[in-house]
């Protein structure tokens, strides 16, 4: 069995001079909780549209559970919950989307469906069109838990959700859907959110992945090293992601190897100032916020 739930190689997708994904490749393992972040226009939505069959690639390839998306789309969709562009039929009211749904997907749960109900605070008894965006958000993510999906695919699944609600999403997320070894790919602007979760992330800007790796490893070797000497290098190494000086010190933003880098700068006379890890949004920013484009891709072991 391949271990992979998602799995692109090259992957393009253009509308004319724009390029919205532009030679993608992404690994998502089985059973994690993967984080797929980037800005507005970075690909993101994008990509979960090529994935669930909705628009077609230029090139490339794409496999989704070992399927692809352009022949096999009713055999993945039958297998992924999909909470994408969040429109159901408006005049059906929540109790009746759940009958509808129900026959399409031999795992459904009917107690899955009331609990989520409760849980997002939902009236299941009005039209879609009448509830709020938020709601509608919910109403759709409970259609999509309750379905019995080996992989749940979100695309930013908290919009205008109070905090108190988005905290239960993703006990929910957590508790009831990922530690029973199933795929979450949560696609999100915020990313205090996926560090919570997220096991995986991917960073994606102007349609290239950037970054992929396991979280707790970009956090164990991601640092920022402010240090102060005369005549230090700009760029002593490949691990180095970001040099920046000002007010008599050089501040360094590494992404790998931080100790045997310092060490080599003390060796060249330099004072230590600070050493400190860098969190998911920080990590973000150096990657993605402040123009750095060509930081080479990690990839599963």
């Amino acid at each position: 069995m391949n271990d992979l739930a998602i799995e692109t190689h090259s992957l393009h997708k253009h509308y004319g001079d724009i390029r919205a994904v532009d030679g993608l490749d992404m690994r998502v393992p089985r059973g994690a909780i993967y984080g797929f972040l980037g800005r507005n226009g970075a690909g993101k939505t994008t990509t979960i549209r090529l994935l669930a069959g909705l628009s077609h690639a230029n090139c490339g390839q794409m496999r989704v559970f070992g399927l692809d998306p352009r022949t096999d789309s009713v055999a993945i969709l039958a297998r992924t919950g999909w909470v994408i562009d969040k429109v159901l039929v408006p005049s059906m009211t929540g109790n009746d989307l759940v009958r509808f749904n129900r026959g399409f997907f031999p795992r459904w749960s009917d107690a899955h469906a009331a609990k989520y109900a409760e849980v997002f605070e939902l009236d299941m008894t009005r039209k879609f069109r009448q509830l709020s965006t938020g709601n509608q958000t919910k109403l759709c993510l409970l259609l999509a838990l309750a379905q019995g999906a080996e992989m749940v695919v979100l695309d930013e699944p908290t919009a205008g959700m109070d905090p108190v609600v988005t905290d239960q999403l993703l006990r929910v997320l957590v508790e009831d859907f990922a530690n029973e070894g199933r795929t979450l790919f949560l696609s999100s602007h915020h990313l205090s959110e996926v560090e919570r979760i997220a096991e995986w992330v991917g960073i994606i800007d102007h349609g290239r992945l950037l970054l992929e790796a396991r979280l707790d490893d970009m956090r164990a070797n991601f640092r920022r090293v402010r240090v102060v000497g005369e005549a230090l290098p700009l760029a002593a190494s490949a691990d180095v992601l970001k040099t920046g000086t000002g007010e008599g010190t050089t501040e360094y933003v590494l992404r790998a190897n931080a100790e045997a880098f310092v060490a080599t700068l003390r060796t060249q006379g330099a004072t230590v100032l600070e050493e400190s890890p860098l969190n998911l949004s920080e990590i973000f920013l150096e990657v993605v916020g402040k123009g750095k484009t060509n930081v080479p891709v990690e990839v599963l072991a």
